[in-house]
């Protein structure tokens, strides 16, 4: 994202890349506030076996909250409370990182390409602190009476989850999924970035006659931000769903088996397993993280960035 200092005359208080992450951190915990119901919906609908258990999202929101009051639509989420709150400070940071990096040996501003090749290295970089917090929050989501297994005590919570799974699996089994991590992040990070650079661009160039983002307004932020999560979630949500099924089932001893045993259940033309819980995932996408880059953009303008 193009982020431009102040005038050249006032100096920066905050130094730009501590900006970055105190401001990645407001839009992460802004995208975790509205959009946790819809992913603990998301989740579930991915993971549960075949035959399914839910006939679609609805449903699935009506048994949660029948079964578990509307708090159960929020478990989990101290995980990416503390932990998506972090990782978007990372992945902002290194956003601008990479943008600072492409930009060393030149003046002139970055292109949105550019802008998107930044995104999706840093979406790289934010796949190693994602693949923990998200397998946390995913044992916690599918974590139901419906779905207790005998001689399993149930987690109390994320803590004891996270000490739990390092106990029993060390660190590799708080990162498990990692592969398939990347192989989502990196797509997606590209296609985040640079979709809401050149949205905003176009969005101000509309209102302006000039296309420069750093000249966007509210408004222009949210519509660019929401339509930004959904773009990233067309390029990775089968990688998504394979991840959040290997990392909830330890019957599958890497990626490659967990995508055969999606493959066999898609036989017959059931395709669309491969897509369970795309409709409350895109029903996020676009308030979460709308919210996300308004959080930053503010958070960035209120600390002189």
């Amino acid at each position: 994202m193009e982020t431009v200092g102040v005038t050249s005359n006032k100096q920066e208080v905050v130094p730009k890349a501590i900006g970055e992450f105190v401001a990645g951190t407001m839009g992460g915990w802004a995208q975790v506030v509205v959009g946790h119901p819809f992913d603990t919906i998301k989740v579930r609908m991915q993971t549960q076996p075949s035959p399914p258990i839910y006939s679609g999202g609805m449903d699935c929101l009506r048994a949660t909250i029948k079964g578990e009051g509307a708090m159960g639509l929020y478990k989990g989420v101290t995980s990416p409370l503390a932990g998506i709150g972090f990782c978007n400070a990372v992945v902002f940071a290194a956003n601008g990182f990479f943008q600072r990096l492409l930009q060393s040996n030149s003046s002139e501003p970055l292109t949105i390409g550019q802008k998107a090749i930044a995104g999706g290295l840093a979406g790289g970089v934010m796949s190693f602190l994602n693949c923990p917090v998200e397998l946390l929050k995913v044992k916690l989501q599918t974590q139901t009476s419906a779905s207790a297994v005998a001689g399993h005590k149930p987690y109390t919570g994320v803590f004891n989850c996270g000490v739990r799974t390092f106990q029993e699996r060390g660190l590799t089994g708080l990162y498990r999924g990692l592969g398939i991590t990347i192989m989502r992040d990196i797509p997606s990070f590209w296609a985040y970035f640079g979709l809401y650079e050149g949205l905003k661009s176009v969005l101000v160039y509309r209102r302006l006659g000039v296309a420069d983002g750093s000249k966007s307004n509210g408004v222009e932020q949210f519509l660019a931000g929401g339509f930004a999560g959904i773009s990233a979630w067309l390029t990775a949500y089968p990688q998504d769903v394979i991840k959040s099924r290997m990392q909830m089932d330890y019957k599958y001893k890497n990626t490659s088996e967990a995508l055969k045993a999606l493959l066999q259940e898609s036989k017959g033309g059931n395709w669309r397993i491969f897509f369970r819980g795309f409709g409350p995932t895109i029903l996020r996408a676009f308030p979460a993280n709308a919210a996300t880059f308004v959080a930053y953009e503010w958070s960035m303008k209120a600390m002189g960035l």
